[in-house]
């Protein structure tokens, strides 16, 4: 068996015995068939080439440039940082073995995932040697310092990704693992370039003993002449050979004195050089020059061992050349990688679900082109969702002109083209995607001079193609089907190529403008139609797609939009005919009801969800209420018993301390008194349990209110006692805290706190009982309602009506009440939310949710 294959200048030959592997610029092995596992070792992309072998067939030639393919090229190449990166970019093909595309997925989303983590992946240092290695083959032959210094910079940035990768946990980047176990990483070589070149790309002092020597023997033989040269040139400035600012200066590499030219020769030594005026000679001391040429034999020396060095080092790399070259490809795949992960989340892209089923589901997919485009420009692209199945394998796909038809085709060949080439498509990550073979396009104009195509002849030859070759494993792409020739017979002709196609249950995309193949869609099994939906009040293409109906062309309303004469118009509508035009009249009829009835369907299901909401939360509120109200009387009727039970205790006590003082008159007085004051803190009591959750009061509280009760009932008029004596008087006058009373014509001024009410008991706000409050705040409950509506009221009307409501919100103890105001001028709104700022039990107050009535509705929320 024999087979050849050539890509890009690499040639693949396999024969019987051997495979070969060349190229002009990466290294050339020799693997013999028992050893194969080699090849794939060092050369994963050796079994890549291989599948070349398989039966993939893309046409035309230039698919890739038609479809937008090349511009996805060129972003991932920007992205990359080294040569050895853009070569992979130039090796990127299509590929129909669903397991190789699985495993460039894997890849790509393991290293975003890795940038996403913010791993420190190094970015700089990525120096191609291949062609430096190759030269190294020869023995005798040896790295330059460069290159040495551009070899370890490499390696150094190859070892720190492999310690990344080995510091993570175990499973994790799994597929990038892979690719860095394919080579045995040469640290020896690592640690011996280190020994050689420092970081600064200079071969180091103790790369040898002899080289350490040399450059000691440099040094002080370079400060000797320093020296010299200063003697010479203070010399000569003290003789006055030399103007008051020279300063020993360099020449041709020499420390030189600058010296007048008047006087050049009372100056000894060589000239180098003259000043631009030829005022100035600038010579080299004799001794200099003699210890300069000394230095001269030393820089000879010291090449010489750097080369020696240099040859040494070659001579122990040599044997590691073919590691170096599985290390560098390894190199040139990271950056490859980060390229396309670079580039995939520029446009936004992800890896989809690849599928096995006969199954094309794609989810808010853009054009990535086109995306750019347009967030350069500020605006959003409207995204595609697309479904083909074995049952509506082919869509149809018609609509306006300028409506979006070709961007959907060429987004799904786009796509479908990355997705198999191992880059993440700009669509949601749920969409799944099959493995086609064949992908086969006809789009644009192919017409020819030379060949004497025209573009219907042009149009043939693609559909004589595509129905030779396609099967259940082609996606064919095309573009105004059927135009380019006298539209029944293009017509007839494109709807018999459909049904062969369809026969052969391959998968497809069309787009056309023809109403025979639209109805045709509907009757050809495997066909589906499409549209691309056209806003008729704006006259302008939505740029959506939507399956199971065809779509108008718009012809006529697009003419009439940019200004086409309207008797034209009129005779070009007669020319049509009734049946034509009312077809085309009835497909819009039925778009616009369709999206009429979606819009509705969407509005009842909002409604039933605020529906369910508000019976969920009645429903609570309603449990919460009647369990409230079970405790309440539970716990209402347990203290009341037990306040008549004190209340029966205090009357029996006071009866019989009466009886035992003998109706004794000022001890009666003390005893009424305090019963007085108990009847006070049982009915402080009952009002606590019932109403109010604060604590009950003490007696000293107690008395004290008893005695304000008393003072506050006072009033100009009455007939008052004046404690401790038996007095009584008629009240003249209070101010503040002192009163004026006749007592027998005499006026006296006495304290308010000494006084109190004759023969009549101290007036008290009577107290209702537990029941009848109970009572009361349980049908408020039932009555009260979680919404008010204000609309229509007057401000006045509305506030009283709204303070009262939250009054009783408050006392009820609700949590939130919707006030619906209307949106109006917003003038009711204002005032309500006016009054609602000043009351202190409200915590926030806010607008509905838009789909409760925005604006239109206050939400009130208490502490």
């Amino acid at each position: 068996m024999s087979c050849n294959l050539s890509r890009n200048s690499l040639t693949l030959t396999i024969n019987d015995n051997a495979i070969l592997l060349g190229t002009s610029k990466y290294y050339l092995a020799t693997i013999s068939r028992q050893n194969s596992e080699i090849a794939e070792y060092f050369f994963p992309f050796l079994f890549w080439l291989l599948s070349l072998s398989l039966p993939v067939m893309i046409y035309p030639e230039n698919f890739e440039q038609k479809i937008g393919f090349s511009e996805i090229i060129g972003l991932i190449n920007d992205a990359c940082i080294s040569n050895l990166g853009r070569y992979f970019v130039s090796k990127m093909h299509f590929s129909s073995k669903p397991e190789v595309i699985e495993k460039l997925h894997r890849q790509v989303s393991e290293f975003r995932q890795m940038l996403d983590l913010g791993k420190p992946f190094p970015i700089s240092g990525y120096f191609d040697l291949h062609e430096e290695l190759l030269l190294l083959k020869t023995e005798g032959s040896y790295i330059s310092k460069e290159n040495l210094f551009d070899l370890k910079t490499s390696l150094t940035v190859i070892g720190e990704i492999l310690r990344l990768f080995k510091n993570t946990e175990e499973g994790q980047f799994a597929e990038l693992k892979v690719l860095a176990a394919r080579f045995e990483f040469p640290s020896d070589i690592l640690k011996e370039a280190a020994k050689i070149i420092d970081d600064k790309g200079e071969i180091k002092d103790n790369a040898s003993t002899k080289l350490s020597d040399i450059r000691k023997q440099l040094q002080n033989k370079r400060l000797q002449i320093t020296g010299e040269t200063r003697k010479a040139f203070h010399r000569a400035k003290k003789a006055g050979y030399l103007s008051e600012n020279a300063e020993i200066t360099i020449r041709n590499g020499r420390a030189v004195i600058p010296v007048k030219a008047s006087d050049k020769r009372s100056v000894k030594g060589f000239i180098h050089d003259e000043s631009a005026s030829g005022q100035t000679i600038f010579i080299e001391p004799v001794v200099s020059f003699e210890m300069n040429n000394e230095i001269i034999e030393f820089e000879n020396e010291e090449r010489r061992e750097i080369l020696k060095i240099l040859i040494l080092f070659s001579n122990l790399l040599r044997p590691y050349l073919l590691e170096l070259t599985g290390a560098y490809h390894f190199l040139g795949l990271m950056d490859f990688i980060r390229a396309k992960v670079l580039m995939s989340k520029k446009i936004n892209a992800f890896s989809p679900v690849i599928t096995r089923r006969k199954e094309l589901m794609l989810h808010k997919a853009v054009h990535p082109l086109l995306f750019l485009s347009h967030r350069t420009n500020g605006k959003q692209v409207v995204p595609l969702d697309l479904n083909l199945t074995i049952k509506n394998r082919i869509l149809m796909i018609s609509g306006p002109n300028a409506g979006g038809k070709s961007v959907c085709m060429k987004t799904l060949g786009l796509l479908q083209y990355m997705f198999q080439c191992g880059i993440p498509i700009s669509a949601s990550p749920d969409s799944k995607i099959p493995v086609f073979e064949h992908l086969f396009l006809d789009i644009g104009d192919e017409q020819s001079l030379e060949n004497d195509l025209s573009t219907y002849s042009s149009h043939l030859l693609s559909l004589k193609f595509f129905l030779s070759n396609a099967n259940t494993k082609s996606l064919i792409l095309i573009d105004e089907f059927g135009t380019g020739t006298e539209p029944q017979l293009g017509a007839a002709i494109a709807e018999a190529t459909l049904e062969q196609l369809a026969q052969k249950e391959t998968f497809g995309l069309i787009t056309t403008h023809y109403t025979s193949l639209k109805l045709a869609a509907d009757r050809i099994p495997g066909l589906i139609n499409g549209a691309m939906l056209f806003d008729k009040e704006k006259m302008q293409p939505l740029y959506q797609l939507q399956t199971g109906k065809p779509g108008s062309s718009f012809a006529l309303e697009i003419a009439r939009k940019i200004g086409f004469p309207q008797d034209i118009l009129n005779r070009a509508k007669k020319k049509i005919g009734v049946k034509h035009f009312r077809f085309d009249t009835q497909l819009q009829q039925m778009e616009e009801d369709k999206l009429l009835i979606k819009k509705k369907q969407a509005e009842i299901v909002v409604k039933e969800q605020q529906l369910a909401l508000l019976t969920e939360k009645y429903t609570h509120l309603q449990k919460e209420i009647e369990s409230n109200k079970k405790k309440i009387i539970r716990d209402a009727k347990v203290e009341a018993l037990e306040i008549l039970k004190q209340s029966n205790r205090e009357i029996e006590k006071t009866i019989r301390e009466i009886r035992e003082t003998k109706a004794n008159k000022n001890k009666t007085k003390v005893i009424r008194e305090q019963l007085e004051i108990k009847k006070i803190s049982l009915e402080q009591q009952l009002i606590n349990e019932t109403a109010n959750p604060y604590r009950p009061k003490s007696a000293k509280e107690n008395q004290e209110q008893y005695k304000k009760n008393h003072m506050d009932s006072l009033k100009v008029g009455d007939f008052v006692e004046i404690e401790n004596i038996d007095v009584v008087g008629q009240l003249l006058n209070i101010e503040g805290d002192d009163c004026f009373v006749n007592v027998n014509t005499v006026r006296l001024k006495i304290g308010k706190e000494k006084l109190k009410k004759s023969d009549k008991k101290p007036k008290f706000t009577k107290q209702r009982n537990a029941t009848g409050i109970i009572n009361d705040l349980n049908q408020k409950v039932a009555d009260f309602g979680l919404s008010i509506d204000l609309r229509g009221k007057r401000s006045e009307e509305a506030k009283e009506l709204l303070t009262h409501y939250i009054d009783d919100a408050i006392l009820l103890g609700i949590k939130e009440v919707s006030i619906l105001h209307g949106k109006g001028w917003g003038i009711l709104r204002e005032i309500i939310h006016e009054y609602l700022q000043t009351v202190n039990e409200v915590q926030h107050i806010s607008n509905a949710p838009v789909d409760r009535g925005g604006a239109g509705i206050t939400i009130v929320v208490f502490k």
